[in-house]
């Protein structure tokens, strides 16, 4: 049977639990005494945190959930004494999750009475906006009306449960941010949400951090209005103009494994955000930040993943339930056959994952203005069709065309020393029943602008993070069968 155990402590404590020494005067309880103790697990274990107890009278025991095979009957546990260490331990090494796209049956987002190509450009328009949450002089073009539609700067969701009790909350999953915040009472200015918002008080697992803290000094925009044992206020702001304010805390994460049981993330630091704002939806609840900054989802799970993650994409126009994947530690491996790698290159930004092509996390691909026209130029030379406009107003190079044959040439994005080859299928989008467009547009001509390999291109293609290796993979995968 899969074991999943976390543990948080310090010494003294249980060698067998651990496999750590311990000191010499401390006898560790031995579960084995309790053995006879069979029919009832939840008695057996809690005979035997009373024996850990009595060992470590010093230190908070919490037993929140069990998981364990003994003599034929099953449950599963989780302990956690403070404060100490973390550690994560399963027997596969790594663990799956879920990511849903905004537009998918799945998401709450959802509406059933849109066609795929409406889909389609309401993607396109959130991708323009999205560009928006990099820099805040971006300025591709999109209209009022347009704007309007806007409700969300992110396209892909992760549910994820924080607090004991378990509160479940769907964030934007967001490789271009750090933080993981979510709103919080009391509220004195958040954005309308469905769902109740989390109430600290009630998580006996949450804990405002101090000022003079790591947690405090590890994150950008923190503040303090008193002693150094004062709780630590975060400000963060995006390009699009969104925004969270609150306290900065620590609490238990908690991740809906698709692979094994659920994966508790204990003492991770949040965001409760108490006055939040701009282009969220009341569907959801703040951001879960994947960037590279030392408080992201992926550098808190650091050594446990081995600083590996991954996702795979199925395509826009996927039918069904199924979802996207994001993969953590020995699941995120990018191996065999058509795998290739490049370096994460260092940049005076360390949120953003920069390459050749220099960041990842939205719908189109944004080329250089300089190369763009050239690159429209040598796409346009391969289509034996008239170009016509794109209904939506965002997309530059289209064609007329009602087939689903539609073939346009393969693209391979040139990295430093990997070549990745995008498929037609990846690369040209249906806007309408009648036109495809090129999913490619020029970024701004301004100071400064970026450059972001989109979602669009990345579609089936298994797409690997090596934080400690600094390296970023891509192979070929049908990610619907993943």
């Amino acid at each position: 049977m899969e074991s999943a155990i976390y543990v948080e402590t310090r010494p003294p404590c249980p060698k067998e639990i651990v496999g750590k020494p311990y000191p010499a005067n401390y006898t560790p309880p031995i579960l084995h005494k309790y053995d006879g103790i069979t029919r009832n697990a939840r008695e057996h274990i809690r005979q035997y945190i009373d024996a850990l107890t009595a060992h470590s009278h010093d230190h908070e025991l919490r037993l929140r959930e069990f998981s364990k095979s003994l003599e034929g009957q099953a449950f599963t546990w989780y302990t956690s004494f403070a404060p100490g260490f973390s550690l994560i331990e399963a027997s596969n090494g790594g663990f799956s999750v879920d990511l849903i796209h905004r537009d998918s049956p799945n998401s709450p987002f959802y509406d059933p009475s849109e066609t795929p190509s409406q889909r389609i450009a309401k993607a396109l328009r959130h991708s323009i906006n999205r560009v928006n949450h990099f820099k805040p002089t971006s300025s591709l073009s999109t209209n009022a009306a347009q704007a309007d539609i806007i409700s969300n700067q992110g396209e892909y969701l992760l549910k994820y449960s924080v607090g004991t009790p378990l509160v479940q909350i769907l964030g934007i999953a967001d490789t271009g941010s750090d933080l993981i915040w979510l709103q919080c009472k009391p509220c004195n200015g958040c954005y309308k949400q469905t769902a109740p918002l989390f109430d600290p008080t009630r998580s006996s697992t949450y804990k405002e951090v101090s000022c003079s803290s790591s947690q405090c000094q590890s994150l950008k925009g923190t503040s303090c209005s008193g002693s150094d044992d004062s709780s630590c206020s975060y400000s963060v702001s995006y390009g699009d103009q969104s925004f969270s304010n609150g306290d900065l805390a620590v609490d238990t994460l908690t991740l809906g494994s698709t692979t094994s049981r659920p994966v508790p993330l204990p003492k991770t630091i949040i965001g409760c955000g108490h006055n939040n704002g701009g282009t969220f939806n009341a569907n959801g609840s703040g951001i879960v930040g994947l960037g590279s900054g030392a408080v992201s989802l992926v550098s808190q799970l650091d050594s446990s993943i081995d600083g590996k993650f991954s996702y795979c994409l199925i395509p826009l126009t996927s039918q069904g339930d199924t979802t996207s994947k994001l993969n953590f530690g020995s699941n995120a491996v990018v191996s065999g056959s058509g795998a290739v790698s490049t370096p994460i290159v260092p940049k005076d930004i360390d949120t953003f994952y920069y390459l050749t092509l220099e960041a990842i996390s939205t719908t189109l691909t944004i080329l250089p203005s300089e190369l763009y026209p050239d690159f429209e130029s040598v796409v346009k030379a391969e289509i034996d069709l008239a170009p016509t406009e794109d209904p939506s107003g965002v997309l530059r190079l289209c064609y007329e065309s009602s087939s689903d044959d539609f073939k346009g040439p393969n693209i391979t994005a040139h990295f430093t020393a990997a070549d990745v080859n995008l498929s037609s299928s990846t690369t040209f989008i249906r806007v309408d029943e009648q036109v495809v467009c090129l999913a490619f547009v020029a970024a701004s001509d301004e100071p400064g602008s970026i450059s972001i390999f989109g979602n669009l291109a990345q579609a089936n293609v298994l797409v690997g993070y090596d934080v400690v290796k600094k390296t970023m993979s891509f192979k070929p995968t049908d990610c619907t069968k993943l």
